[in-house]
């Protein structure tokens, strides 16, 4: 019989094993598939919100899965190539830029969440959402704050998303190169402000955002509304 104090050493090792010990999450001997679902783009002024749902196939595994925000943008696209190679299924969607300035952020966050859950080929058992809020769907769902960093399947649809979006901003970029999306893809850095104040909004900023009103009202500072 293992001593106390061996005992505590063996928890802590427990403790720190690989950052994906929430997949345990999934019992072993669940009958079904688990999807992982994140999004991309919740806090930029201009642009849809991406949402990506994906389920992995454990005799396929995928080295490196992380969260998005922690790989370089070369790794990201390695990997969203394998990922879609490797998944047993996946899907991107999105919530556009009318939708976010009708529904507001949020919501439009878990619509595009919910379209990606529902336009996965294979209908999951179970789906684990990225943060603390979950989308109306038609399975069982839970929410894991920050589970971009300790599930695998919501690494992989946070790489999924990110890539997806960057990609649009590049587009973005293509049709208004004054604006700069594709190095601030969107989010409210000086040289996004100062594009808006001197040039306004493109169609493809969100109406409701507070720089972005201003900048339409052409009465006031965008960038003092954004440090608002």
């Amino acid at each position: 019989m293992p001593s106390p104090k061996s005992s505590k050493r063996a928890d802590r090792a427990h403790a720190n094993e690989a950052p994906f010990q929430l997949d345990l999450l999934w019992p072993m001997d669940a009958v079904g598939l688990m999807a992982g679902v994140d999004e991309a783009g919740r806090g930029p002024l201009a642009g849809p919100v991406v949402a990506a749902a994906v389920i992995l196939d454990d005799l396929q595994p995928i080295a490196g899965l992380a969260d998005s925000k922690k790989l370089t943008a070369r790794r990201r696209d390695s990997l969203y190539d394998e990922i879609r190679a490797k998944a047993l299924c996946c899907c991107i969607a999105e919530a556009s830029v009318e939708e976010i300035d009708a529904l507001n952020i949020l919501q439009a966050t878990m619509l595009a969440m919910r379209r990606a859950v529902e336009g996965l080929r294979l209908k999951p058992a179970m789906v684990l959402v990225d943060g603390n809020r979950i989308p109306v769907l038609n399975v069982p769902a839970q929410a894991i704050v920050k589970g971009d960093a300790k599930v695998q399947a919501i690494s992989a649809a946070s790489i999924l998303a990110k890539v997806h979006r960057d990609h649009l901003c590049t587009q973005l970029h293509d049709a208004y190169p004054q604006y700069g999306f594709e190095v601030h893809k969107g989010y409210p850095t000086a040289a996004h402000l100062a594009a808006l104040r001197e040039h306004g909004a493109t169609p493809a900023h969100r109406r409701t955002f507070g720089p972005v009103k201003l900048a339409l009202a052409g009465t006031a500072d965008p960038l003092a509304a954004a440090a608002r």
